[in-house]
């Protein structure tokens, strides 16, 4: 946005912020949280607090400083107030679990490793965070955030004294941490309709059945070697000699990888399916719907123990679920796949606009990284980058409200877009 923009925005973002920050205390507080935002949404290459400032009337490099990396005020509040508001906004068809790195010099910002760094594809010193968005064919907005503590974090106590992380949070795996923000929102009264997340949650059978238990239906990627017994398979039981532990009911044959199951079912079981219009022209492609039985030790153990704890003991039957195959047209072979536990008669078409719909976060990120300066913190501190994330996704979720205001003159507004596809195209 140019000035004449931001300043034509002004009254309604003062009602915005009024609204989001009216848990900060202080009146000065709510007034640099105005200023901070229109220096987020101004144009600009660096929305780093320097430029910011300088870029901004009003802009003070030291106010901005204190507000962000050292004053006391509570994030949580207002990102469960964004939440709130933009949800009933959105009217999301899933919520989309991914993460999101954050590439850096040195090792004193907070929790930064060598790690997978997925903004350079590949191993290199960078933060990482856990993010679920609010997802829909026509917008989304980021929820909540948790920023992933490497384990060599977890008791370096001079780094964590340094840079302010709390005593309480400890090393967690991406996949808890995902978790833990279900149950969050959930707390906020916010339950997802479905969640979608690519193969590195997906792949993870906890992730899964911690889906599961908390009664959350999704539709994950899998990677081609992810092992899988066919619905129509039984258990049987091993004789037993009458001496030593009795045997555990087992499957006659070894499971197959999914990519080797579902080519077996040849190209000609495949069916067209057209998910959305894409800017092209609609997006087609072939697929595949089985139902299966996920198996592994992970996934053994997780049913064996969920089947103990209900009725004492297991039969050696897999919880049943639906595998999602794409095999494109031009493709000499399948090339994606997907897990659900959606009910057995949900529709292909619909597990397909489900499985792709994680497309709209990266809008989110081109806006939030590229527009906003998500990724252009240049302090150390917890505090100070918990603050600096609120603060984008505030901005990210005011700009999608004016897209979506119903006189807005945007493709995203209810007035100019397309009708939302039908959950059966």
């Amino acid at each position: 946005m140019d000035t004449h923009e931001v300043n034509r925005a002004r009254a309604k973002l003062a009602l915005f912020v009024a609204d989001v920050f009216a848990s900060v205390p202080r009146k000065d507080q709510r007034a640099k949280g105005d200023c901070y935002l229109r220096g987020l949404m101004l144009d600009g290459r660096r929305k780093s607090i320097q430029p910011m400032a300088e870029r901004l009337p009003d802009g003070n490099e030291q106010n901005l400083q204190q507000f962000v990396n050292q004053s006391t005020w509570d994030p949580v509040p207002v990102r469960r107030r964004i939440a709130q508001r933009m949800v009933p906004l959105i009217g999301p068809d899933a919520w989309a679990v991914d993460d999101v790195s954050f590439p850096k010099d040195g090792r004193m910002s907070v929790a930064v490793a060598h790690q997978y760094c997925g903004a350079l594809g590949k191993q290199a010193n960078c933060q990482v965070a856990v993010s679920v968005h609010a997802v829909s064919d026509t917008a989304s907005c980021p929820l909540q955030w948790r920023l992933f503590v490497p384990e060599q974090w977890a008791h370096d106590a001079a780094r964590r004294q340094k840079t302010g992380i709390p005593q309480e949070v400890e090393h967690r795996e991406k996949w808890r941490l995902a978790l833990d923000t279900f149950d969050e929102l959930a707390g906020w009264g916010l339950v997802p309709p479905v969640v979608v997340a690519d193969a590195g949650y997906g792949q993870n059978a906890d992730f899964r059945d911690g889906l599961s238990e908390r009664g959350i239906g999704y539709v994950v990627a899998v990677r081609s070697d992810v092992t899988v017994h066919p619905h129509n398979a039984k258990p049987v039981m091993p004789p037993w000699p009458g001496n030593g532990r009795k045997p555990q009911p087992r499957y006659r044959d070894k499971p197959s990888p999914v990519a080797v199951l579902a080519t077996g079912h040849g190209r000609q079981a495949f069916t067209e399916v057209t998910w959305r219009e894409g800017s092209r022209g609609p997006m087609r492609s072939y697929f595949l719907a089985l139902r299966v039985r996920p198996a592994g030790v992970k996934a053994r153990r997780l049913a064996q123990s969920a089947a103990t704890a209900r009725h004492g003991s297991w039969d050696g039957v897999l919880p049943a679920v639906t595998l999602l195959v794409e095999w494109p047209e031009d493709a000499e072979a399948p090339t994606d796949y997907w897990l659900s536990n959606l009910p057995q008669d949900t529709p292909t078409a619909e597990l397909v606009r489900l499985a792709k719909i994680r497309w709209r976060i990266e809008h989110d990120y081109r806006e939030l990284k590229h527009g906003l300066g998500l990724d252009h913190f240049e302090g150390r501190s917890w505090t100070g980058w918990h603050h600096h994330v609120t603060l984008v996704t505030a901005a990210h979720a005011f700009l999608t409200e004016q897209r979506l205001a119903p006189k807005a003159d945007t493709p995203d507004s209810p007035s100019t877009r397309p009708s939302t596809p039908s959950r059966t195209c």
